[in-house]
C-alpha cells in the first residue's frame, strides 16, 4: 500500500449568511444517462440551498474544456451557468472528470475547489475530498492516477484532436470496467481509514465528506470523528435507482433522497 505524505489542505470559508449547503458527487453524467441528467438539472434549478458543492465525477468523462461548446457538454454547461447565477456553485474534480479546468469553471462562474479542502462553516470545520486519493489499497489505480494527474500527461493528451481524445477515453473506460470486474464486482476500493483519520486530525476537522466509493454511509471512524460518504446517482442503469443529496443546514448534516 502506498504511504503518502500529508497533502496540502486548502481552506474555504462559507459566507456567514449561508444556512444551507448541499453536497453531491458521482453523478457520472453522459449522453447515456438522460434520466440522470434531467434529475440533476431539476435539482440544480430548484434546490433551496444557499450553495451547492460538487465533489467530483459530475461527468462520466471530461476530455477537455473545449468540449463544452456543443452537444451534451454544452447542455451541462448551461445548467451550471444558470445555477451559479442564482447561488454559489463549487466544483472539485474527481477521477472521471479531472480534466475540468479553469476555462470551463470560469465560463460557468463556478468556484474550483482543491482536493482536499477544509470548509469552514460557522464554527464547524468539514474536510472535503473526492476520495480517490485515499483508496491506497488499489495500487494499480494509484499508479494510473499519478500518471494522469501529471502536467506532462495532461499536456500531451489535450494536444490531441477532440475526437481522438473521445476515442481514447472510451478505451480508458473499457479498461476500467475490466479492472473492476476482476475485483469481483466491487467498483472501487474503500478509502484507507487510518489515513483519513490522520487527515482529519491534521486539520482539526471532525467531519469528513467524500464520494468516489459509491458506498453511501455515515460512519464514526474514531470517537469524535465522523465520515459521510456521498451517494452516487444512477437513474438509468440500476435497480433500485438512487439519487441523494447530503445537506448541511445550520450545522446539521442530513441525507435527502431525491426519489419518491
Amino acid at each position: 500500500m502506498v504511504e503518502p505524505s500529508l497533502p496540502s489542505f486548502a481552506e474555504w470559508h462559507a459566507e456567514p449568511s449561508w444556512e444551507t449547503i448541499d453536497f453531491i458527487s458521482d453523478l457520472h453524467l453522459s449522453e447515456e444517462t438522460p434520466r440522470g441528467f434531467d434529475a440533476w438539472a431539476a435539482y440544480m434549478g430548484n434546490t433551496p440551498a444557499d450553495a451547492v458543492v460538487i465533489l467530483g465525477d459530475l461527468f462520466e468523462a471530461w476530455v477537455g474544456d473545449d468540449a463544452r461548446h456543443a452537444g451534451f457538454e454544452a447542455r451541462c454547461t448551461e445548467v451550471l451557468t444558470a445555477t451559479a447565477a442564482v447561488r454559489p456553485v463549487a466544483f472539485m474534480v474527481g477521477n472521471r472528470d479531472f480534466l475540468v479546468g479553469e476555462a470551463m469553471l470560469a465560463a460557468c462562474h463556478v468556484r474550483a475547489l482543491a482536493d482536499p479542502t477544509v470548509l469552514v462553516a460557522g464554527d464547524q470545520r468539514l474536510l472535503l475530498s473526492h476520495g480517490d486519493a485515499l483508496c491506497l489499497s488499489d495500487l494499480q489505480y494509484q499508479r494510473i492516477r499519478a500518471m494522469a494527474r501529471s502536467a506532462a500527461w495532461q499536456r500531451d493528451f489535450l494536444l490531441q484532436p477532440l475526437e481522438a481524445r473521445r476515442a481514447q477515453v472510451r478505451h480508458f473506460r473499457l479498461q476500467s470496467e475490466l479492472h473492476n470486474r476482476a475485483r469481483s464486482g466491487t467498483p472501487y476500493a474503500d478509502v484507507d481509514l487510518p489515513t483519513a483519520v490522520q487527515w482529519m486530525r491534521a486539520v482539526a476537522a471532525p467531519t469528513f465528506i467524500h464520494g468516489h466509493t459509491h458506498r453511501p454511509a455515515t460512519e464514526t471512524l474514531t470517537p469524535g470523528l465522523v465520515r459521510h460518504v456521498l451517494s452516487d446517482w444512477d437513474l438509468d442503469h440500476t435497480e433500485p435507482e438512487r439519487a441523494e443529496v447530503l445537506r448541511w443546514h445550520r450545522g446539521v448534516l442530513t441525507r435527502l433522497p431525491l426519489l419518491p
